[in-house]
């Protein structure tokens, strides 16, 4: 730890997936490129060798603060990064596994002594040790910095501990995780197979709610289903959305993953409505019928404009007793997050939802102006947050009415892949999101010009500094009033797709990801919430993904149509994994019967999203029904010459049950026969994604009290059960 050291950057481990070996035309840009994790080249989604260009490279790296549009300021960069990790004492975290020993590397002054050793979230110490390391000390700003390796005890008990590095004038703390090795299945569950309902909650309507379904909705939704034999209700992301129109539509571009939509709150539930004069009472009823009388589409904002007096008006009773007990604790648990996130819905209503137009003075929440927003607008902050306690009370309501009526899990939450750039928490979390960039994903199956899903993506370099810790508020968050968690896009954690500001899906590139921290780091929230985690994995997939997800205990998703094998043709039924979340569909598909009709062609057609001609994919929709309705003939759970479409979705169903599955998902549009496409993926309002009520077999739309005695739903739910 005495001589200098010449300027370098060790690439990144390719951790077991095929490393790029494409040079770039500077070698300063590549050498930035693999220090971020930024691929230099991928294969798409038919095996084709793409090369990424080096104006997408350059986009990348000035999202993650590196400016190298030229070969001066690449070069000038280099320098500059090689050097971050020496700057500072401590990495920002260390992720282990259980019984696993660790190392972790500490920067002190060339020479100078230091003590390392662990604060165990119980509160007990253990000690470090000094491992050999023999790398030179390097000089730093005028000063020599060495680097010393400590070793980590391997028999940790799980949870998130504390490094702590103290010389003779400074001590430096870093957050240490041990996480589970294997997750597996949670003791509620036990080693049996489930099968449950997948729902979009805003589309399930009963003719108490307004306008869209709600969390009262989803409590009688898990009652019903429970008596069916589901073990579990997936719901759609209920992230929190605007409180101000326009509303977005779209659940999987919330404005924050860390706390609740509010326009799923049903007013009448809230204990405090009881007390509303009989005035404020007959107008209460008089908005829910005017929310509720449009029937055709999910019309949020007119939903939310007629709910929000009733709300304010029960708000302005006061709590008293225990229900202010209730609330206040809540407000301690969810800290200064929930009083940010009720700042920003207050200034969204003065200034509008995107906070870059806001003035200045309130782009950040620590700024001075927003203190004293606060300050000034102190009773509408608190309704806010009052609204966040209140949806989190409905919500646990409906997670108990479906454990109470024999569900193993109860609720499984979805997790959506981001957030809006414009929402509560790119505002709160600024630095932790990349700039002039955007998540999305390269051309595939489900839409073949790539798509660009409007979300800034989280630097992996922030989340490392932050010692993920926005990271583990969204899994606990996700996880507080539920038995499982879908992890939307969980190839996220591995790498994400990042489309450059103004060049298109195509011009994207994938980035790296730390995914032994954040899979450890999900395994553990999990682990202690005993709960099931399912991770969404179709798409453009490495696949040492898949296994490594296995070898962790974490679920995939098999849907049925993508079922193939190398040879292109559909898998048998014994082949299907284990470990996986199986159904026929999924959200971004039509229900089957609009599938079998090949309803996606025709609507994909008209929006101009086909690359193939029409006729092409028309045959090839045909081929595919025509083999799968062989392989049901073949399997015999399909008989006869001329069967219905409900016959045909039945028999899908049953050879579900035949896959080795430990989860099993029934749609249910596909239970009641519904037809209508959710989400059309690559369109925002070419088509009404996520406003698309529940509708029958003939499309109009159908209420929750009808899906309650329906007939067909009921035979699919036989179906199920023969498990």
């Amino acid at each position: 730890m005495s001589s200098p050291q010449s300027v370098r950057i060790d690439p990144a481990p390719t951790l077991g997936h095929r490393k790029a070996v494409m040079s770039l035309t500077d070698p300063h840009l590549t050498t930035l490129a693999d220090h971020f994790g930024i691929a230099r080249d991928y294969h798409d989604w038919k095996g084709q060798y793409i090369e990424v260009e080096e104006a997408t490279v350059i986009a990348v790296l000035a999202g993650l603060g590196i400016d190298a549009s030229t070969p001066e300021l690449a070069e000038q960069a280099c320098r500059e990064v090689a050097n971050r990790t020496w700057r500072r004492v401590l990495p920002g975290i260390v992720v282990l596994r259980e019984g696993q020993e660790g190392r972790v590397d500490v920067h002190v002054n060339a020479g100078e002594w230091v003590d390392v050793h662990i604060i165990c979230e119980d509160g007990h110490h253990r000690g470090c040790w000094q491992v050999d390391n023999w790398n030179p000390d390097r000089r730093v700003e005028g000063r020599w910095i060495g680097e010393a390796t400590f070793g980590i005890p391997a028999d940790l008990p799980l949870g998130y501990h504390t490094i702590v590095a103290t010389t003779a004038d400074h001590r430096a703390t870093s957050t240490l995780v041990v996480s589970p090795n294997w997750l597996g299945l949670p003791r509620s569950m036990g080693s049996s197979r489930v099968w449950g309902h997948a729902v979009q909650l805003y589309s399930t309507r009963s003719r108490g709610s307004w306008g869209m379904g709600d969390l009262a909705d989803l409590a009688d939704l898990s009652t019903w289903a429970a008596t069916q034999g589901a073990d579990y209700m997936l719901v759609n992301p209920l992230h929190a959305s605007q409180v101000a129109s326009p509303i977005e539509p779209s659940p999987y571009l919330p404005c924050s993953r860390l706390f609740l939509n509010p326009l799923y709150v049903r007013p009448e539930i809230i204990p405090e409505f009881s007390d509303l004069d009989s005035y404020e009472c007959s107008k209460a009823r008089s908005a829910q019928a005017h929310a509720a009388a449009t029937t055709e589409t999910i019309d949020r904002d007119r939903s939310w404009d007629s709910k929000l007096p009733v709300l304010e008006a029960v708000h302005a009773l006061g709590l008293e007793g225990s229900r202010e007990l209730s609330y206040q604790a809540f407000r301690r648990l969810r800290g200064t997050r929930l009083v940010d996130l009720a700042t920003w819905c207050a200034l969204t209503e003065v200034y509008g939802n995107d906070w870059h137009e806001w003035p200045e003075g309130f782009q950040r929440p620590s700024n001075r102006a927003v203190s004293e927003f606060v300050r000034a607008h102190e009773d509408r902050v608190d309704f806010f947050m009052w609204l966040q306690w209140i949806a989190d009370q409905q919500l646990s309501a409906a997670q108990s009415a479906g454990r109470d009526a024999g569900m193993s899990l109860g609720l499984i939450c979805d997790m959506a892949v981001g957030v809006s750039g414009a929402g509560a928490d790119a505002w709160m979390l600024g630095k932790l999101f990349a700039d002039g960039v955007s998540v999305g994903s390269p051309p595939d199956a489900f839409n073949q010009a790539g798509q660009e899903w409007g979300q800034p993506p989280m630097r992996p370099d922030m989340l490392a500094d932050m010692a993920y810790q926005p990271f583990r508020e969204m899994v606990r968050a996700a996880l507080r009033h539920a038995g499982g968690i879908r992890i939307d896009h969980i190839l996220g954690l591995f790498r994400l797709w990042w489309v450059p500001a103004g060049l298109g899906p195509c011009m994207g590139t994938y980035i790296r990801y730390d995914h032994e921290a954040m899979v450890g780091i999900l395994a553990l929230e999990a682990y202690r919430a005993g709960a099931l985690v399912v991770g969404e994995d179709l798409g453009t997939v490495e696949p040492w993904v898949r296994t490594y997800l296995r070898e962790r205990g974490i679920m995939g998703t098999s849907v049925l149509w993508f079922e193939n094998g190398e040879d292109g043709h559909p898998l048998a039924p014994e082949q299907w994994r284990e470990y996986a979340m199986s159904s026929v569909t999924t959200h971004d598909l039509p229900p089957t019967t609009g599938y079998l009709a090949g309803d996606h062609v025709e609507v994909r057609n008209e929006l101009g999203l086909l690359t193939e001609s029409l006729e092409h994919e028309r045959a090839e929709a045909a081929r595919q029904t025509e083999t799968w309705i062989g392989i049901l003939r073949a399997r015999g759970v399909l008989e006869g010459d001329d069967p219905s479409e409900e016959e045909i979705v039945l028999a899908m169903h049953r050879m579900l049950t035949q896959t080795p599955a430990k989860v099993l998902n029934v749609t249910l549009t596909d239970a009641v026969g519904d037809r209508r496409t959710q989400n059309l993926p690559g369109t925002t309002n070419e088509y009404p994604n996520w406003r698309v009520p529940l509708s029958h077999p003939d499309g109009s739309p159908m209420w929750l009290e009808e899906v309650f005695t329906d007939e067909r739903a009921a035979r699919l739910s036989g179906v199920m059960n023969e498990k």
